[in-house]
């Protein structure tokens, strides 16, 4: 009787661990998304930075034919 209750504590220890590890990776892929979106908003603002600066460029090469 006492490896079948054994054999059933050690099931319901490893669902409890493999629980915690997917609160983890649940966790880390939150912080994962929000790191990709606050990049994505950098990368955007520089794009956005450069073609402001090619367009003030143009301008002032067209002025000087």
């Amino acid at each position: 009787m006492f490896w079948p209750m054994f054999a059933i504590a050690l099931g319901i220890l490893g669902i409890a661990v493999l629980g915690v590890l997917a609160v983890r990776v649940f966790l880390e892929a939150q912080r994962l998304g929000s790191q990709v979106t606050r990049a994505t908003q950098q990368i955007n603002t520089a794009a956005e930075g450069l073609e402001r600066a090619a367009t003030g460029l143009a301008r002032s090469g067209e002025t000087l034919r």
